[in-house]
């Protein structure tokens, strides 16, 4: 009896069967007709077979060699041609599967640490199960197969394949509106709030009923000025509330007492709101229970007595941590820095400002957006960031503003592989860079094709609340196309430093001449985008790319590809977008002089860091003269780093060299937190090419 060894080494009966339905198949779809012919070629493969092999035992691969041949031999050069496809298509899918149970088999031991927020519970593993699945599907059915093979080989890369046709990215969130109107999530609607505290466990569930419609970061503009009006509201509640209790126990009090037990419960009120509200963010999952929110907080400029109160007590319970005094690693507080409100000594919001740099000395947030940058500075008051750096403002298809809009998707250029293949050709590289500019264009119209064609019912909050800007008139069967065509389309770059190595033989760190080339390059490509966003209506903007999960996925492919290069392919991880490189000595002031310039150029969003050795919480001097250089130097986005070492035991914070606790003794409790782009979070979370990018950065000042 003839037997079939199967791929997975099974030997099972021969069905001829099989190999006619096959040969059948390939027939009819050139027009073929007649199964008889298919028969009788089926028994010319037997004998083929049984001439071939004595032993009458064939692999898959034997069986399928002898049909071909047998076709093209008898003169069916259309089916042959037909039979090959399928079997490539079946390989195909076969090698798909095997490559996706092989990543299912890792994310069942230990989940990816592409996403350093996805933690390794069930519902992480779940996830990432299907996202693996997502992305499959996308790849192999949905792309065009030549950006699919870009993406696969390292040309550029898809940020959150996964959700390719199901959302889009981030939002910043109109909190204004929905506290006003009140919102439904899904279970019934939730009526305005009448006090801060219920203002701001509704604002903590917004970001999470936000955050299960979307795949990136939820963010609030305003959130001085919009929680400030519940601190009026409180105070209103507070004198009601304080008066009918001493008139029901008949004491007299004078007005002066009065306002002070108001001031007081009032400011009490305040602080256990801003406390619950950290405290929901770092405890209250989204996505099926996998992550918290990737939740962003912008404030610093509302001069109100509640916006200043929210503002101040916010910091106050985030300077305290959580429970045992752990650092909370969300929100991202972005402090708004901007001349005539809080950057000078005699502004009115300078304490705020001062309070903000104390908060960031001792637990890295907040970072310091500011106001008054060439390319902020017309848009007054009206720039707030977003997670790591996400900036949404420029807008083609109606009014330039940040609130109720958001990035759709972004892709980034793998740069240093185009300035290796260069040669140190300039030529070659800016036509390789137009090349794979104009092929990232065409994958995120394809994108977009596919979003615009959701439809109101496929997002119940973020759509369904009329969060987007041109929702508001969509009904639940509408295509979404009229809100996310304010959205923006971001072109993102990695890399520069190596890339600049690779054609000039040093990074813009370490030669001027450098320096001018990478800002050429990085202009070149802001040029770009603005004539895409031209040509198209669509917001097409630059983004300098955070590279959490893709730090070291392009230095890994292109190691494969062009071996180990000194400067750009021997270590780990590719720089940061346009940064100075991690690991070379540079003083903090001219490390913000070189990257300052690339800021106004990158609009779809940017950042910089200092790295400091330790907490400057003793001299908040030395850390302002930081933050006001950031300033100077026309940056939008920057923040402060050094190490964040807390024992969860007894709430110790500081720098820890050891696995014990220098004031408790105990060992094995020592939490160590780190930026891992503009978010935080603990070092056992980040990704093997993360951790050894941070192991290896150099301090930029001492203080």
């Amino acid at each position: 009896m003839d037997l079939i060894v199967k791929r997975d080494g099974r030997e099972v009966s021969f069905d001829e069967r099989k190999i006619t339905d096959a040969i059948f198949e390939a027939a009819k779809s050139v027009g073929g007709e007649n199964r008889e012919t298919a028969m009788e070629i089926t028994l010319g493969v037997i004998k083929r077979l049984r001439n071939q092999f004595g032993d009458q035992r064939y692999t898959v691969e034997d069986v399928q060699d002898a049909v071909e041949k047998e076709l093209i031999e008898r003169g069916h050069a259309k089916t042959a041609k037909a039979y090959i496809l399928y079997r490539e298509k079946r390989t195909n899918i076969r090698d798909a599967r095997s490559e996706m149970l092989d990543a299912v088999s890792t994310i069942l031991t230990e989940t990816s640490r592409e996403n350093a927020n996805v933690g390794n519970s069930p519902s992480a593993k779940v996830l990432q199960i299907s996202e693996v699945a997502s992305k499959e599907f996308y790849l192999k059915r949905s792309l065009p197969e030549k950006i699919a093979e870009a993406h696969q080989n390292g040309d550029f890369y898809i940020h959150d394949l996964a959700w390719y046709g199901k959302t889009m990215t981030c939002l910043q969130i109109p909190l204004s509106e929905l506290m006003e109107k009140g919102f439904n999530n899904g279970h019934g609607y939730i009526r305005p709030p009448k006090g801060v505290k219920t203002a701001a466990a509704l604002a903590a569930i917004i970001l999470q009923s936000n955050q299960n419609d979307q795949h990136g970061g939820q963010s609030y503009a305003y959130f001085d000025r919009d929680m400030g009006i519940f601190v009026e509201k409180e105070y209103e509640r507070q004198k009601r509330m304080i008066k009918e209790s001493l008139e029901n126990a008949g004491v007299v009090i004078t007005d002066e007492q009065l306002e002070n037990l108001v001031e007081s419960r009032v400011q009490d009120e305040v602080y256990q709101a801003m406390e619950g509200f950290i405290y929901n963010l770092n405890t209250m999952h989204s996505r099926a229970g996998a992550q918290v929110p990737f939740s962003s907080i912008n404030i610093g400029t509302d001069t109100s007595r509640g916006g200043r109160m929210i503002a101040v007590n916010l910091l106050k319970a985030y300077a305290k941590g959580l429970g045992k005094g752990e650092a909370p690693i969300f929100p991202n507080i972005c402090f708004k820095v901007k001349d005539g409100i809080n950057y000078e000594p005699e502004d009115p919001n300078y304490d705020l400002f001062k309070l903000s740099m104390e908060v960031a000395c001792k637990r890295l947030f907040p970072n310091f957006s500011f106001q008054d940058s060439s390319f902020n500075s017309p848009y007054d008051e009206d720039i707030a960031y977003m997670g790591c750096r996400t900036r949404v403002i420029g807008n083609v298809n109606g009014p330039e503003m940040t609130e109720k809009r958001g990035n759709l998707s972004f892709t980034t250029i793998n740069l240093p592989r185009l300035g290796i293949k260069a040669e140190k050709n300039l030529s070659v590289f800016w036509n390789s860079l137009d090349e794979i500019f104009d092929k990232i264009v065409e994958q995120l119209l394809h994108r977009y094709d596919i979003q615009k064609n959701l439809k109101v019912k496929d997002f119940p909050f973020l759509m369904g609340q009329k969060l987007y800007l041109g929702s508001e008139e969509m009904e639940n069967g509408d295509k979404i196309e009229e809100a996310i065509k304010h959205g923006t389309l971001s072109i993102g770059f990695i890399g520069l430093a190596e890339t600049l190595i690779a054609l000039t033989g040093k990074h813009h760190g370490e030669s001027s001449e450098s320096q001018a080339l990478g800002l050429s390059i990085i202009s070149h490509l802001r040029r770009r985008c603005d004539e895409a966003s031209e040509k198209y209506s669509l917001n097409f903007s630059l983004l300098a790319t955070p590279a959490e999960g893709l730090s070291g996925k392009f230095t890994s492919k292109d190691k494969k590809v062009f071996g180990i290069i000194p400067g750009i392919t021997d270590k780990d991880w590719y720089t940061n977008s346009f940064h100075v490189p991690v690991d070379f000595k540079i003083n903090a002031f001219d490390k913000i002089k070189i990257e300052g310039p690339y800021h106004k150029l990158c609009n779809a969003g940017h950042i910089s860091y200092v790295e400091l050795p330790s907490a400057p919480q003793h001299n908040i001097d030395a850390f302002e003269s930081i933050v006001k250089a950031m300033y100077d130097a026309d940056m939008g986005y920057a923040a402060v780093n050094f190490p964040v070492d807390i024992c969860n035991e007894c709430g110790f914070n500081g720098v820890i060299d050891s696995e014990v606790c220098p004031a408790c003794g105990i060992k094995g409790k020592i939490s160590r937190v780190r930026r891992i782009t503009g978010y935080l979070s603990t070092l056992e979370m980040f990704n093997d090419a993360k951790k050894t990018e941070e192991k290896n950065r150099v301090r930029h000042m001492d203080v």
